[in-house]
């Protein structure tokens, strides 16, 4: 019962997903389908039944269960061994995009992360960045986001500069406690260890022995990446994550994310990866959303041309 579901459910979320078609009767499964396909449906099916020995399948674990197996459908190698490692435990990617992004990550000085929200591009990227500190790879972190209103105007905030730019930059605190504990994070930060700014104070500066990344890239100017992407320094890697489908920039003002894709793309040491809506880790309404509005902007492009 907990491996199939109220009604079955959880058979049929593997049906949809999958491609295939799964009937059983008491404890005998019968799987139609591909030969991929059906050995990859038995292979999830033989794993969700020992995990039904100590957890309670829900329709969104069993959502994290298959975006795992489509990493084993594609690459033969473990996700265990890409998995990110900190003093809290292990951060296992969940699907074969965010796998071969940590791989990039890791292998390049300068990698992109691009696609749309719930990808877990900035929580891998901080994922990285906390191993990088923790194996001494690198003496500190440097977390940017440009300071930008998504689509309204707050108007005045009152504080001083810190509280004015908190909001733009919680996203990244809070993956930060969440790796390595609040205590930890504010004693980090008030010895530069951590330092979390706005893109705005990242000029004239040059970055040695560091992991920057830069979130929410969509959102600069072609100017302000040329500058960021010069602020490194020896020993430094840098991860640029943002989603070009979630420009708050004015209209006439191009993407600093889309005109670094165009002219960077064949440049050797820098690394694309691009995530789609299969992709998306978060509730599974999520992915839908974000599946509908690439298949709507995907027709209104074709009715244009």
């Amino acid at each position: 019962m907990n491996l199939c579901g109220q009604f079955d459910q959880h058979l049929r979320q593997l049906e949809n997903r999958l491609g295939v078609e799964i009937n059983n009767r008491g404890n005998l499964f019968q799987v139609t389908g591909t030969p991929v396909s059906a050995q990859l449906s038995i292979n999830l099916l033989h794993d969700l039944y020992r995990e039904t020995a100590h957890t309670v399948l829900s329709p969104e674990s069993l959502h994290l269960f298959l975006q795992e197996a489509n990493l084993d459908k594609v690459a033969a190698n473990s996700s265990d061994d890409v998995r990110i490692r900190t003093k809290r435990g292990y951060i296992k990617p969940k699907g074969l995009a965010q796998s071969q992004y940590i791989q990039n990550i890791r292998r390049h000085d300068v990698t992109f992360g691009i696609g749309p929200a719930g990808t877990g591009k900035t929580w891998l990227a901080v994922a990285c960045a906390v191993e990088a500190l923790e194996r001494d790879e690198v003496r500190r972190l440097v977390l940017v986001r440009p300071a930008v209103e998504a689509g309204e105007r707050l108007g005045f905030l009152p504080g001083d500069l810190s509280q004015k730019i908190d909001p733009y930059l919680r996203p990244m605190y809070d993956a930060l406690y969440e790796m390595l504990g609040l205590e930890k994070v504010n004693k980090l930060i008030e010895r530069s260890v951590i330092e979390v700014a706005p893109l705005a104070y990242m000029r004239g500066r040059t970055l040695n022995d560091a992991f920057i990344l830069l979130d929410e890239a969509q959102n600069t100017t072609a100017e302000q990446m040329k500058m960021f992407l010069t602020r490194l320094g020896f020993g430094s890697s840098a991860v640029i994550t943002g989603d070009i489908t979630q420009i708050d920039l004015p209209h006439h003002q191009k993407s600093g994310l889309k005109h670094a894709i165009e002219i960077l793309e064949a440049v050797d040491g820098i690394s694309f990866n691009y995530f789609t809506g299969r992709d998306v880790v978060r509730h599974k309404l999520v992915q839908k959303i974000v599946e509908a509005y690439e298949s709507h902007g995907a027709a209104t492009r074709y009715s244009e041309s």
